[in-house]
């Protein structure tokens, strides 16, 4: 029995320090693209039903809120990435014992975490709202969503800690397996509370609550039948202090940067809001579309965080540039080919979320700007992800504050005030103007590290 399941368990786990990097990344990025995917239609699934099944205003009311979740949610899940990099070193270091102990801290973490994001957004929810200037008729809707989706937070961070710590060692697979299952059950749901119902955006954050919770128990039942290091056991359940403080150092600016980008990702949904639901409509959905292009992408960025850190805990330190290179190289394909298509298909697409011609043409204004240049985004993301593995993490912080956030935040309060600059195509433009920027002072960060890693390792 203990050898078929270590040898079930062994299947799915990826030894990322010998062989093809090409092929060993595109086995690894495939299933979490597909992952991803899948998650981000949790959140697409509420959009096209309220939609197309109660009016714009309900649609408004989704779509509103996914800056602010993100921003809610971004400052925990860094955390979660300081677990997946030192999972991934002491597996490829071969270390049972510190890797044990990194994965029952984490699942400590993601709990203690998930109740945290609860409170905050169950009390906080109108309040933040007003805050951002969601239109008044938008508001009650926007609230009720809302507060139902943080209760469900606690299983969200289960599932997000979980996946990442399968990802560390290589499994990509499982957690795509445990998100279709949630996400069929998750589209049926709000088909059911939505149309047979009649609950609104009620329904269908519902059954987002339900449909984590189920991804949630899936991957912890895995973890539990798993053997090795990365097994979970309720006895071990605790935050073991050097492993806490490990992904403190690696996750808090990570979490930081999350926040940064939140933040201005935050204020610019305001400034859309002042534009009216109709824009605010258009905006939502278009975002929604290019989220998938964006998951696409950040697939490599997961996979440059997770082959550096094994390479360097097993020592093949002349494998991170090879790394590096190839995830850039996927990364652009991705990103001009699904970015483009994006665009191409804008119109039959935008229409599964609204049948109004000028929300629709809202959001191809969108798109003309943020998804034909969305390759830049997932470039500047592959950068970071790098800097990451080799166990940098502020240093990407400081450059994101600077050339993202900063950048954003100083034109939406200068130039675009005024009344010539005060359109959404030239709040859009911020986007690509940022990350052109803040890649470039990545590669330079990327070149420094590199050269003082190289002193140290005699390479």
């Amino acid at each position: 029995m203990f050898k078929a399941r270590n040898k079930e368990t062994k299947k799915y786990e990826m030894d990322m320090c010998s062989g093809s990097i090409l092929k060993k990344m595109l086995l690894f990025t495939v299933p979490l693209m597909c992952s991803s995917i899948l998650q981000l239609l949790f959140n697409a699934a509420d959009v096209i039903v309220v939609g197309s099944f109660v009016g714009d205003n309900a649609l408004a009311a989704v779509g509103s809120n996914t800056a602010l979740i993100n921003l809610l949610t971004n400052f925990f899940l860094g955390f979660s990435i300081g677990a997946n990099v030192l999972v991934a070193r002491f597996y490829g270091a071969k270390q049972e014992k510190e890797l044990k102990e990194t994965v029952h801290t984490a699942i400590m973490v993601s709990i203690y975490s998930g109740i945290a994001l609860t409170l905050i957004g169950c009390i906080g929810a109108k309040q933040i709202l007003i805050w951002m200037k969601t239109p008044k008729d938008v508001l009650p809707l926007a609230t009720l969503y809302l507060r139902i989706y943080f209760i469900g937070m606690t299983a969200t961070m289960l599932y997000n800690f979980g996946s990442a710590i399968l990802r560390a060692v290589g499994d990509t697979r499982r957690p795509l397996y445990y998100l279709t299952a949630a996400g069929i059950i998750n589209v049926a749901l709000n088909l059911l509370f939505v149309i047979v119902l009649k609950m609104s955006v009620a329904g269908v954050a519902l059954a987002t609550v339900i449909s984590e919770c189920i991804s949630a128990f899936l991957v912890i039942r895995c973890m539990r039948r798993s053997e090795g290091g990365i097994r979970l056991e309720w006895k071990s359940l605790r935050i073991y202090p050097q492993k806490f403080l490990k992904i403190l150092q690696i996750g808090l600016p990570a979490s930081f940067q999350g926040i940064i980008f939140s933040i201005s990702n935050v204020i610019i949904q305001a400034s859309v809001n002042s534009f009216g639901a109709t824009v605010v409509a258009g905006n939502s959905a278009a975002a929604n579309i290019e989220g998938f292009v964006y998951v696409s992408m950040n697939a490599f960025h997961q996979a440059a965080i997770s082959f550096t850190s094994q390479n360097i805990g097993a020592a093949k330190y002349e494998r991170v540039n090879k790394i590096l290179y190839t995830a850039e190289l996927c990364v652009i394909v991705v990103g001009i080919v699904l970015g483009n298509m994006a665009v191409f298909f804008g119109h039959p697409l935008l229409g599964m979320y609204t049948s109004s011609e000028i929300v629709m043409e809202a959001g191809m204004k969108r798109m003309g700007v943020i998804a034909k240049t969305y390759a830049l985004c997932g470039m500047m993301d592959v950068m970071v992800g790098s800097l990451r593995g080799l166990g940098y993490s502020v240093m990407p912080m400081l450059v994101s504050l600077v050339g993202a956030c900063g950048l954003r935040l100083l034109w939406i309060f200068t130039f675009f005030q005024h009344a010539p600059f005060h359109t959404t195509t030239s709040l859009y433009l911020t986007y690509p103007a940022s990350w052109i920027i803040t890649f470039s002072a990545h590669v330079i960060c990327f070149m420094i590290v590199r050269k003082k890693l190289a002193k140290r390792w005699g390479k």
